[in-house]
């Protein structure tokens, strides 16, 4: 058997040896930032490394040289050409090489083109890009409520993948029930990393990123008839929160006063350009990505045969501003903000 005195030296060697990994390493400093009125708390704390890793994430490609105009439309000189067709052929040259680089650096201009026949509208991917460069130059034009002077460009969701990163589908019937006891038909008590892993509602994009359900929370009294809303959608509500805090990298307090969630008054700036973006994001998914489902094979539909559709992580991808407030659209200010 251990001694008593053994016992005491291991406990003390124990307490030792903590108290060096807590002086030695101590916690990391953090930054906070004051993004509301002052004296409301709504500030956003980070960590330096976290912050180094997010700019290691955001790294810019370079813009391709600029171009000598040719003095000819784009129209002139090649055929089938529906959107950018008054850009001068040369410029039209270049932007299709950024969004090579920006969509598919690895399958090259094939990826959207048929070999030998540039013209030639067989290859899907071709529709898709088309409509594509419409909603980005739909949002560039229209939607400066969200995307400010900054823009956007292919790359911003799309950072060099054919496929975005952040997309999202309709649920399967298998997903829609959770496994165990208790679980419900829209995916709550089945904890998703769409909303954070809670057990909120797994899928509120459908409601309020595609169809236009009111974003609201429990009513103001117990009576029924009170303004504001159900549990259920309450829930919902706090789902689709969960989502937009991880999809840009911040908390409640980017938007939100704590102290007073529905006034608009006593919140920040930040909170009506997410007004926007939601908004925004509703009509991309609703004229732009739907319509296309008939154009895509059914090896990139969901399980519901839905075609993939956006939500805020599609171009934030956890930062608070897309490529960390980078504009990319300066260089391509022609063809892409006309």
């Amino acid at each position: 058997m251990i001694g008593f005195g053994t016992r005491i030296a291991i406990v003390v060697g124990v307490l030792l040896g903590v108290a060096v990994v807590f002086t030695t390493f101590g916690f990391p400093p953090v930054n906070s930032t004051q993004n509301g009125p002052r004296g409301t708390g709504m500030a956003q704390l980070g960590y330096p490394g976290a912050l180094d890793r997010l700019k290691a994430a955001n790294v810019l490609p370079e813009a391709q040289p600029a171009s000598e105009p040719s003095g000819e439309k784009s129209s002139a000189v090649y055929e089938n050409v529906q959107v950018l067709k008054d850009l001068d052929s040369n410029e039209f040259l270049r932007v299709m090489q950024a969004m090579t680089e920006w969509v598919a650096p690895q399958e090259g201009c094939a990826y959207c083109h048929e070999d030998g026949n540039l013209a030639s509208d067989k290859p899907y991917q071709k529709i898709v890009a088309r409509r594509m460069l419409q909603m980005t130059i739909d949002l560039n034009k229209n939607w400066s409520a969200h995307v400010a002077e900054t823009g956007v460009t292919c790359y911003t969701c799309h950072r060099g993948n054919p496929v975005p990163a952040e997309i999202w589908f309709m649920p399967s019937p298998q997903s829609k029930m959770a496994t165990y006891a208790g679980g419900r038909p829209d995916g709550q008590n089945a904890p998703s990393s769409s909303v954070g892993l809670t057990s909120l509602p797994a899928n509120p994009f459908a409601s309020y990123l595609l169809g236009n359900t009111p974003i609201r929370v429990q009513p103001d009294s117990a009576l029924p008839k009170g303004p504001g809303a159900s549990i259920q959608a309450t829930e919902g509500t706090y789902g689709l929160m969960m989502h937009m805090s991880d999809a840009l990298g911040v908390n409640c307090t980017a938007c939100h006063n704590t102290q007073a969630l529905k006034s608009w008054e006593q919140n920040g700036t930040i909170r009506a350009k997410a007004w926007h973006g939601i908004r925004m994001v509703r009509e991309l998914n609703k004229d732009y990505l739907v319509p296309l489902t008939s154009t895509f094979p059914a090896s990139r539909l969901g399980h519901e045969g839905d075609v993939a559709k956006i939500n805020c992580a599609t171009c934030h991808q956890g930062a608070n501003k897309p490529l960390l407030g980078q504009s990319m659209v300066r260089d391509y200010l022609a063809s892409l903000r006309p």
